[in-house]
């Protein structure tokens, strides 16, 4: 049963848009559009649609749940060039399939890169974002200052240069996936309780799609598209020898939707510093800590992830 009261919703895996900027989106539904709010859920690397599979049965109950592949990633289509994966270019694909959709706004719920593009659009789409729900993902502000002053956080985030850097696609599927399913590993380093042999050779299926072939007719790589998300952005560690980006007027960066954060604090990757000071972009906020919960709390504790974002739209 579903915290809406009544049984969870069917989930339709097979649907695609294709948007006005030439894009096609592959994404997952859960719930009828008739009368209802849109949720939109936002995965981040290295994952896809299915990430937010208990997200979708649980809010498709009373809203129209919409789970998407972000471009570069399992169905949706994979450009081959880096600059296509500039956060603004994520960030406008949202947009067009809200519209495609046949809606002006949406509850957006993001993590990781997916955050990423649900902070875009809170600070500068606010009109297309009804309240904002983030898990594990910094604010582009505190990412700035924390990748520029914080040893800890650049020590955490070392791995966005060597992802960033060529070959790096190959280098995370060597071996049979070991290197990219070590992203997934818990505090121990091993494997988490719910990559179960049947998550596993799912993953393993979205991770091998390749896009189309490149412009010179090599074959593209099933990966690629993940990476490029990283070589894309200016947010990074500081190589050596680069001097660290000057962090801009906070003034510029803000949030004017509600935002509701949830936050596993066991993150390998991403420090609880980012949290810190995030009321000075983020006016109307709410945080909640979940000491004991790591980057991948939505798999880890689903239950509790929807009844927190279930109190969150609702408050």
């Amino acid at each position: 049963m579903s915290a809406a009261g009544g049984d969870t919703a069917r989930i339709d895996d097979d649907r695609f848009a294709d948007l006005a900027n030439g894009v096609r989106l592959h994404y997952a539904s859960a719930g009828s559009a008739a009368g209802r709010k849109l949720m939109v859920f936002l995965h981040g690397f290295p994952e896809a649609w299915f990430a937010w599979e208990a997200q979708l049965a649980e809010f498709g109950t009373d809203h129209f749940a919409v789970a998407p592949d972000l471009r570069g990633f399992n169905r949706s289509a994979k450009p081959v060039e880096v600059e296509a994966y500039h956060i603004k270019h994520i960030a406008e694909d949202i947009r067009l399939l809200i519209e495609f959709l046949g809606f002006s706004s949406a509850i957006v719920v993001c993590h990781d890169w997916g955050g990423a593009v649900g902070w875009h659009l809170g600070i500068f789409h606010s009109e297309l974002v009804e309240r904002l729900v983030v898990v594990n993902s910094p604010h582009p502000w505190l990412f700035m200052r924390e990748l520029a002053t914080n040893p800890q956080q650049q020590a955490a985030s070392a791995y966005m240069n060597w992802l960033r850097g060529p070959g790096a696609e190959e280098g995370l599927v060597a071996n049979d996936y070991k290197v990219i399913e070590r992203f997934l590993d818990d505090e121990a380093g091993r494997p988490p309780a719910w990559f179960t042999p049947d998550v596993r050779a799912r993953y393993h299926a979205m991770w091998s799609l390749a896009g189309a072939p490149k412009a010179d007719g090599t074959p593209s790589h099933g990966m690629t598209g993940g990476c490029n998300f990283y070589r894309a952005t200016p947010l990074h560690p500081p190589a050596p020898g680069e001097p660290a980006r000057a962090l801009p007027d906070a003034a510029g960066w803000q949030v004017r939707v509600p935002v509701r954060v949830i936050w596993g604090e066991t993150d390998r990757a991403l420090t609880t510093a980012l949290l810190d000071d995030l009321a000075l972009v983020c006016p109307d906020l709410r945080v909640e800590r979940i000491a004991e919960g790591s980057h991948w709390i939505v798999h880890e504790q689903p239950a509790r992830v929807n009844a927190l974002i279930r109190s969150f739209i609702a408050d």
